[in-house]
């Protein structure tokens, strides 16, 4: 068998499932910690409380792992969820009836920011690194401005802050939005052609080109999706805390790449699991949840935070696939059985 065949379909699966394993892995050993040392915060009232900021974080990352999948990165993360959490403010107006106006125009303006990234980092090649960035500087400077338009500290439409303080079977509706949106995903990236394309784009932009794939189209719309997820996130933290100030996004530059990273997916683009990314996001906000629990100084848990980033890209997927691809070629030189 030559170093281009495939394993068989067991070491194949295992490989797959190796790459996704840390994270499950990670989030069994905080469960056993939490229960040992702060077993309250596994009660059903704290689980309860903190389950539609783990899904918040999950619908954030869900769109940061699309950008990722493509072979890039998105900082405009936090200003894009920001301005949808204003413009929620602003468009309802406090009037139950202006709600679905202020969601779909949230969206709308979220969908144009991705738009920009899209067309500068696809269509003229920029940098996502220093274009999302930009972005996000250009949107937080437009923020400021629109804030001045509204009275401070202006509250959501009742009717929104009332929803998402209703429970479906005991958790906030938030939580099964980020259900949806990953099985929703699950479903894309598997069964439909655009969503394998943004894979193929990710793992090899130049042989899809070469086989027809409009590299640069898919590109602008991964930017434009992730950029509607992060929509979707930011109206429903405004509608969780009902006052949205202007740093409501600020948690969400690093968090959604965290659970990326820790996730499993491929940092070079390609391979990733919504399943997997949403698992971290709820990991990181269990994580965050203990370490308050146990009174760690502010600075200690940045600290935390650093560490748990820095050993996930360390177990990370591409990680593990290259050491068992160094496993069997060693098993296929002359030799060895």
């Amino acid at each position: 068998m030559t170093t281009r065949q495939l394993p068989s379909s067991a070491l194949t699966s295992f490989v797959v499932a190796s790459r996704y394993m840390p994270v499950y892995v990670a989030l069994l050993l905080l469960l056993i910690v939490a229960a040992t040392w702060v077993p309250e915060t596994l009660s059903g009232v704290a689980l309860s409380a903190i389950a539609p900021f783990g899904a918040l974080l999950g619908i954030a990352a869900l769109g940061q792992m699309l950008v990722v999948m493509t072979g890039g990165i998105d900082l405009s993360t936090p200003g894009t969820l920001t301005l949808a959490a204003m413009i929620t403010v602003g468009v309802g107006d406090r009037a139950d009836g202006r709600i679905w106006l202020a969601i779909g125009t949230a969206i709308g303006v979220a969908a144009i920011i991705g738009l920009v990234n899209g067309i500068l980092i696809g269509g003229i090649k920029l940098n996502p690194l220093i274009v999302t960035l930009a972005v996000g500087q250009v949107v937080v400077g437009v923020i400021s401005r629109y804030v001045r338009t509204f009275p401070v500290q202006s509250p959501v439409p009742t009717r929104l802050s009332d929803w998402t303080a209703t429970r479906i079977l005991g958790v906030s509706p938030i939580f099964w939005i980020g259900v949806a949106m990953t099985l929703l995903l699950i479903v894309a990236l598997r069964y439909t052609t655009i969503g394998r394309r943004f894979q193929v784009v990710g793992a090899n932009p130049v042989s899809s080109q070469v086989v027809g794939v409009r590299v640069t189209l898919n590109q602008i719309l991964v930017y434009v999706v992730a950029a509607m997820l992060y929509a979707i996130a930011g109206v429903a933290l405004a509608g969780l805390i009902r006052n949205p100030g202007v740093n409501i996004g600020s948690p969400y530059l690093l968090g959604p790449i965290a659970a990326v990273v820790i996730g499993g997916a491929s940092l070079t683009g390609g391979l990733a699991s919504p399943m997997s990314t949403m698992v971290a996001a709820f990991f990181l906000t269990g994580l965050n949840q203990m370490m308050r629990s146990l009174g760690l100084p502010t600075a200690l848990q940045f600290v935390v935070f650093g560490l748990v980033i820095i050993g996930g890209m360390l177990v990370s997927g591409d990680r593990i696939i290259k050491g068992v691809e160094r496993l069997l070629r060693e098993r296929r030189r002359p030799g060895h059985a």
